[in-house]
């Protein structure tokens, strides 16, 4: 058996994830200024050094702004600049969160019926290819988390609509990190694997390559939900305190 290795994360780091799980869960809402670095470093019990180090990591992400003069405030999320290349580490809340799986659930499962009906074969070849570096990558979850991505958009491709394919590729940045999420939940969740994850992609692409687009939908739409029911029952019900 292979074990990953747990690097040790240093104090800057441990900082910004707190914030950044804050952001996400909605305890710090957009718009909301953050206190000074002197009281953040009072709160988390660690040198201003870190707070510093922390904020500048979140501004690099794109999730707080730091005015010169005012203080730092936690950044809008526009679903208007969907169309621009977006960072795997976006500012989403549990409502963004949401809102995506909708959209994903809307898209998605068009587009797997659609591509059951007039993928070529260089789009199940792509299909494959992702599908054997997500198996490859196991224990390499940044690998894996690619693998998915380039799976799904390789669907879209198979769609051979252009508007689809740009719809995919212009939120794939944020799939990326709900499948990021899902996939760190689902191999410690007790209803899931790993292997059960490979097997609900390798059903969808099984579908598409037999031409079967109700099929293809009926699979597609079960596998969002059951991302659903992993972010449900870890992500938002943690948050919400529930």
């Amino acid at each position: 058996m292979e074990y990953k290795k747990i690097k040790p994360k240093k104090i800057y780091e441990q900082v910004a994830e707190a914030i950044h799980v804050m952001i996400r869960s909605g305890n710090l809402k957009p718009g909301e200024k953050l206190d000074s670095v002197e009281q953040l470093a009072s709160h988390f019990q660690v040198g201003r050094s870190a707070i510093r180090e922390a904020l500048t990591s979140l501004k690099a992400m794109g999730l707080i702004e730091i005015r010169q003069g005012e203080g730092t405030y936690i950044k809008q999320f526009e679903t208007d600049h969907i169309a621009y290349p977006v960072s795997a580490a976006i500012l989403m809340n549990k409502e963004d969160i949401a809102h995506l799986l909708e959209v994903r659930k809307i898209l998605e499962v068009g587009t797997a019926y659609s591509a059951a009906q007039k993928r070529a074969e260089s789009n199940l070849l792509d299909m494959e290819n992702a599908l054997k570096e997500m198996k490859q990558s196991s224990g390499n979850e940044k690998l894996s988390e690619q693998a998915d991505v380039k799976f799904h958009l390789a669907i879209a491709e198979g769609s051979k609509n252009p508007l689809l394919t740009s719809l995919m590729n212009h939120v794939s940045g944020m799939m990326a990190e709900t499948i990021k999420e899902t996939r760190n939940l689902w191999l410690f969740s007790q209803q899931a694997t790993a292997d059960r994850l490979y097997e609900e992609h390798e059903a969808i692409y099984n579908a598409i390559k037999e031409q079967n687009p109700e099929k293809a939908r009926t699979i597609m739409h079960q596998h969002i939900e059951n991302v659903e029911i992993v972010l449900h029952k870890n992500i938002f019900k943690s948050s919400s305190g529930i």
